[in-house]
Formats: structure tokens, C-alpha cells, sequence
């Protein structure tokens, strides 16, 4: 088994307003390794996107370490975590996050621009993730001409754009319809393979889980005996 890319040890949060405490993380540990795509599943207001959010260091847990390509991302401080979202995590969201003016290329070339790649290597990295996603055809179409499902296709491409480690997915199927859902499923597991990225996916469609190498289970903020085979 090769080393772990990340490490979550002991994770807790807690959010307060006022006087009441909601403990959204209870000693949360698990580990991923390269290569592998795990579905983090439970219902809404279970901890799924806390957990993701402290591994991909858009918010800090109140205990508990994270660390991610060797790097202890509940330690870094800002600009480090600056690095680490724009070299070593990429995200795809339920609401595709595009830019509305932007044309499919060039939302996809967003995070090589961020990280100063030059204009032949950005052109040529977007023509191969839109090629690899099935969209080199729509290249010049802007959101709004274009699907949910090619939209998220387009999400998915610029979270590769700057060749992360690890891929982080909330609910990327949730504005979907089952059929297109299952398709952007296959589409991550793919990507997984060829781009040798980890993926971690939040998801509570059992139907997409089916495609995961291994399922985590969060249920009132803990995470259930991991390491659970994914439903045949």
C-alpha cells in the first residue's frame, strides 16, 4: 500500500451562535491514498461538506490535524492554504461555479491564469481537459449555452486545470438528473485513473456510491466503521 496523500486525525468542529453549540466533526480520522476514489455519504446536516471543507483548508477544525500531500494544512498559515487550493486541491461544486461572461475554455483556464502559466501551456492543458471531458466541441460557448451536465463537465476540467493531487467534490451530481448524474460519476471515476488524482466525493445518491472504491459513512458528525464496501 503506498503512503497516504491525506491524513485526518481526530477532527472536531464546533459552531456556536449564542449560547447553543452544534458539534458539526467528533473525532473524525480517516486516511486516502493515491489513486483512490472514496464517496463520503450520509444525509444533509450529517458532516459531509464540514469534513471536505477542512480537508481542502476552506475552514480550520477546533481539534485534530489534517494533512494533505505531507503538508498539515490545520497549521499553514493563509497564503500557505492559498497554495495548497491553487496547486494541490482542485474543487468541484453542486453549483458549477462558473463564470457567466467566460467561455467554457476560457473558465477552465481561470486557474492556470491565478498561477501565471504561460499562454502556450494554458491553451494547450484546456484543449486536452476539454477533450477529455467530451466538450472540445463547445469550447466557445458561454454557461448559459451549454447543460447542467456539460456545465459540471466544464466545473470538473477546471478543477484539473492546475494538475492537483487531490480532488475535492461536494454533491457534484445534486442540480442533476439521475441519468446525467451517473454520467458525471463515471466521467470522476475516469478521471481518477488517468489523472491519478484522489477524489473525495460527498454524495447521498446510493446509486453514484456504487462507482467508489471505498464509502465513509458520516452520521451525526462521526464517521460510521470505515473502509465499507461500496453496494454491488
Amino acid at each position: 500500500m503506498s503512503e497516504p496523500l491525506v491524513v485526518v486525525e481526530g477532527l472536531r468542529k464546533v459552531y456556536r451562535s449564542g449560547p447553543k453549540e452544534v458539534v458539526a466533526l467528533k473525532e473524525v480520522s480517516f486516511e486516502a491514498h493515491p489513486g483512490e476514489l472514496i464517496a463520503v455519504r450520509g444525509r444533509s446536516g450529517s458532516g459531509k461538506t464540514t469534513l471536505l471543507n477542512q480537508v481542502g483548508g476552506l475552514d480550520r477544525p477546533d481539534a485534530g490535524r489534517v494533512v494533505v500531500a505531507g503538508q498539515e494544512v490545520t497549521s499553514l498559515p493563509e497564503q500557505g492554504l492559498l497554495a495548497l487550493r491553487r496547486d494541490v486541491v482542485g474543487f468541484v461544486f453542486q453549483s458549477f461555479g462558473l463564470i457567466p461572461v467566460l467561455s467554457a475554455a476560457e473558465n477552465v483556464g481561470v486557474p492556470m491564469r491565478l498561477a501565471r502559466a504561460s499562454a502556450a501551456e494554458r491553451d494547450e492543458r484546456v484543449a486536452m481537459l476539454l477533450s477529455l471531458v467530451g466538450l472540445e466541441q463547445h469550447a466557445n460557448q458561454r454557461p448559459y449555452e451549454l447543460s447542467g451536465g456539460q456545465q459540471q463537465r466544464v466545473a470538473i476540467a477546471r478543477s484539473l486545470a492546475n494538475r492537483p493531487e487531490l480532488l475535492i467534490a461536494d454533491e457534484p451530481t445534486g442540480q442533476l438528473d439521475s441519468q446525467t448524474g451517473r454520467q458525471i460519476m463515471q466521467l470522476l471515476r475516469a478521471l481518477v485513473r488517468s489523472e491519478g488524482v484522489t477524489a473525495l466525493v460527498a454524495t447521498h445518491d446510493p446509486g453514484l456510491i456504487s462507482l467508489a472504491d471505498r464509502v465513509l459513512e458520516m452520521r451525526d458528525g462521526t464517521l460510521q466503521p470505515a473502509g465499507l464496501p461500496a453496494p454491488a
